[in-house]
């Protein structure tokens, strides 16, 4: 199952993609990430490992599997039969808009029992975490 929210932001694409690159500062405008720490040396790509801890989940890793500088980034977590991929997507729309795409796919054996009971707080989680790179990109 794959869960996606995408809204504008009046902020250019760079601003938007170095919130993303930031990921330990997340947890200062979402709500949906309390702790982040990042296991590997920066610059993060794929390969980059980060410890996060969510509200109603353990901590878990997340590794980047997917990285196109400034533009997309994919990273996944596993555990017990569930694998969840969260991608970020930052598109220029017109130098001073872009748009910003969060997706969460659960795949795996787990992956039905997962969304059925945590598919409503999963859209929940991306939209609050969205609107939290949009309050933070245009207060820059």
């Amino acid at each position: 199952m794959r869960y996606e929210h995408s809204l504008l932001i009046s902020a250019p694409a760079s601003v938007v993609w170095d919130l993303t690159v930031d990921i330990e500062r997340w947890p200062d405008f979402t709500p949906t990430m309390q702790h982040i720490e990042l296991l590997d040396p920066a610059p993060l790509g794929v390969g980059g490992r980060a410890r996060i801890k969510q509200p109603m989940q353990p901590k878990a890793i997340w590794t980047v599997t997917e990285f196109e500088p400034g533009s997309r980034l994919v990273w996944e977590t596993r555990h017990r039969g569930l694998t969840l991929a969260g991608a970020h997507l930052v598109e220029d729309v017109d130098g001073d808009t872009c748009r910003n795409t969060l997706s969460v796919e659960a795949t795996g054996r787990a992956a039905g029992p997962f969304t059925l009971l945590f598919g409503a707080t999963l859209r929940r989680f991306i939209a609050r975490e969205n609107e939290g790179f949009r309050a933070a990109a245009v207060q820059r």
